[in-house]
């Protein structure tokens, strides 16, 4: 169940910057711990979806997950060895935005050592550096 919108005004768009710090999404809103973005990039649909699958292995006994980022930007790929030119390539995948700072992923009802461990096993699959929080501080 690869994440994508329903519908999209327009199908192409362009690339913009990598740069800046996340001012929305920064704080835990659901669980009691995090997965918090410490670098920019872009989160692919199959990348969000390869950690839901880690974090529902894990969780089997209990516990909530939520995915805080949602895949809202289209990337277009040309195909192999085809001239330049000729208009924009077609849509390849979906990609989430990630600034420095933003959540991405959060657990609730499970303790705190059990979501460090999982988390450790989630950022292995994606492309940022990432840095475990909790709601209360040590």
């Amino acid at each position: 169940m690869l994440l994508m919108p329903k519908r999209v005004k327009y199908r192409k768009l362009q690339r913009g910057t990598k740069r800046g710090v996340a001012t929305t999404g920064c704080d835990l809103a659901f669980g009691e711990f995090g997965l918090k973005s410490l670098e920019n990039g872009w989160l692919k649909n199959t990348q969000i979806e390869a950690v839901r699958v880690i974090l529902a292995r894990q969780l089997h006994r209990g516990g909530k997950l939520w995915i805080r980022v949602f895949p809202d930007k289209s990337i277009t790929k040309k195909p192999a060895e085809v001239r330049m030119g000729k208009g924009k390539g077609d849509l390849d995948h979906w990609v989430a935005v990630i600034k420095r700072g933003r959540i991405l992923f959060e657990l609730g009802g499970v303790p705190e050592e059990f979501a460090r461990r999982c988390f450790r096993l989630a950022a292995y699959k994606l492309p940022v550096k990432t840095k475990f929080i909790t709601r209360t501080p040590r």
